[in-house]
């Protein structure tokens, strides 16, 4: 089941004006990622993208083109370690923050 537009209009609207919730859900996806959650992970990356920065942006950041890019986070883009790699180190560049993995027992 997808989610509802209003939903998503919410996630986008919140994320625009509380930077907290933006790296929430960046962090999220990393996780997601790291977890094998993969299509949870383009479900919050394309939320994040579309919230901030926006694919034109994105594509000119990595050099790939917007629509190779939502090809890439949509629901049948099967994105390779190297293209989900070049876009985290963008957004998060971005975004201006850094991740440090923690392992837990």
């Amino acid at each position: 089941m997808g989610r509802s537009s209003d939903f998503r209009d919410t996630v986008m609207e919140r994320a625009r004006r509380d930077p907290e919730f933006r790296v929430g859900l960046l962090t999220e996806a990393i996780e997601c990622v790291l977890n094998d959650e993969i299509n949870v992970a383009k479900v919050l990356l394309r939320d994040y993208i579309n919230a901030t920065i926006g694919f034109q942006e994105l594509g000119t950041l990595t050099k790939k083109d917007p629509r190779s890019l939502m090809r890439m986070l949509g629901p049948k883009g099967n994105p390779s370690l190297k293209n989900i790699s070049s876009l985290l180190a963008s957004l998060k560049k971005n975004e201006g923050i850094r991740f440090y993995v923690q392992a837990l027992r």
